[in-house]
């Protein structure tokens, strides 16, 4: 285990680290070690990407950044460290210079995009009536209620953040589209996709919860990411 590089996994919106659990479980059967999942406070996309920084500098060696859903954003914002070898988008936005999350989502808007609604506190959540259909419809209506009820709802704010300069321009990439999901445009993943001119990109049949619901083929593309990287 020790010459395979560590791998970082980074979590979006309406959910924390712990949304990588199948995935930790599947890379840890399959012999690696350094696993981290940084745990982000969903206020900006600056302290979210500093956080994130924080914990890979922490760690001596190579890095492959995964990022799900929003964490895609943040790994492209911080991903250009020295030691990050390798790029892995999930279901995620990969935001050019100059773009947000929430300016992406309006041009091409999802089937949930209705679903999240403001509180009086400035933060949006995905309605937990309708959070198994928005967010992980082909996962039971029990993982789906634990997941509502747990959601970590970000700042509004956040989806206005732009990327300033993106990672990956210089790193190598790999993605992943869900060809159901409802809280990103499949069409908009496919896109963004695209113009990275990945090494891979792969299509899976599954909603904006694809880690959780085909976390082996997750794994599998992380897997190609450490060994192409």
């Amino acid at each position: 285990m020790a010459d395979k590089p560590a791998i970082v996994l980074v979590h979006g919106f309406w959910g924390g680290a712990a949304h990588w659990g199948k995935v930790i479980l599947e890379l840890r059967n399959r012999g690696y070690g350094s696993l981290h999942a940084v745990e982000m406070p969903l206020a900006s996309l600056a302290e979210d990407a500093e956080r994130t920084r924080k914990m890979v500098k922490q760690i001596s060696g190579p890095v492959v950044l995964v990022g799900h859903s929003y964490g895609g954003a943040v790994i492209t914002e911080m991903g250009d460290l020295p030691n990050v070898t390798g790029l892995v988008y999930v279901a995620a936005f990969a935001p050019d210079a100059g773009e947000s999350p929430g300016q992406i989502s309006q041009e091409y808007p999802p089937d949930a995009f209705e679903n999240i609604v403001p509180d009086s506190d400035g933060y949006l959540w995905v309605e937990q009536s309708k959070y198994h259909w928005s967010f992980c419809a082909d996962l039971s209506e029990d993982e789906a209620f634990v997941l509502a009820v747990t959601q970590k709802a970000p700042l509004a704010s956040t989806f206005g953040d732009n990327v300033t300069v993106p990672a990956w321009q210089k790193k190598p990439v790999w993605y992943q589209v869900s060809t159901a999901d409802r809280m990103i445009n499949p069409d908009n993943e496919r896109r963004m996709a695209k113009r990275m001119s990945p090494r891979k990109i792969i299509e899976l049949e599954a909603s904006h919860a694809s880690l959780a619901s085909q976390p082996q083929a997750v794994t599998d593309l992380i897997e190609e990411a450490v060994s192409g990287a």
